[in-house]
């Protein structure tokens, strides 16, 4: 499957809310190829499709690698997920990889369950705790057109957006050519 570029901040498709899935089929199944395939290429620990321009409600979550003491992938692929049940408060610090380069501390719940259809339409219920926990509130929040910082308090959103827009001329070479949101 191809490997597909991630839109960035401040792209508006990445504020739309994303249409429910009515069914899975081999499309759906191909768009979650893509997912996992882009998400190998470049890292992390999860991706919406929103995050590739395809507004269809369908994440991946994959913390495996970062938390499973033989690096074993713990992939869940999911479409149409909605959280059911959540419990406790934890800070993480949360990047993006539609906001690259800057990071920033999120109050999220410390675990969950969630619902959502797998690839074959077979209705999942799954619980997660910690990075698990956090990855997939981070993801199920771009389905609402959500970016981490928009979590934050405003001084806070207002200093991370400038570090954005620092990183981002950096990357580029264009100082003071960026733009971000209020």
């Amino acid at each position: 499957m191809p490997i597909r570029e991630i839109l960035t901040h401040p792209d508006q498709r990445l504020r739309r809310t994303a249409a429910a899935v009515p069914r899975v089929d081999d499309d759906v199944r191909a768009l979650l190829d893509d997912l996992v395939d882009t998400l190998r290429d470049i890292g992390g620990a999860g991706l919406a499709a929103m995050q590739i321009g395809d507004m269809r409600a369908a994440v991946i979550v994959d913390v495996g690698r970062r938390t499973h003491p033989e690096g074993k992938s713990t992939l869940l692929e999911m479409v149409n997920p909605v959280i059911v049940e959540r419990a406790g408060h934890v800070l993480w610090r949360e990047g993006c990889l539609s906001v690259p380069g800057v990071s920033a501390e999120v109050e999220r719940s410390a675990r969950l369950v969630v619902e959502y259809l797998d690839r074959d339409g077979q209705i999942v219920r799954h619980s997660a705790e910690g990075l698990e926990a956090v990855a997939i509130q981070h993801e199920l929040d771009h389905l609402d057109g959500v970016l981490y910082f928009d979590r934050l308090g405003a001084l806070e959103q207002k200093l991370t957006l400038q570090d954005y827009d620092r990183a981002c001329a950096e990357r580029t070479g264009r100082a003071g050519e960026t733009e971000s949101a209020p």
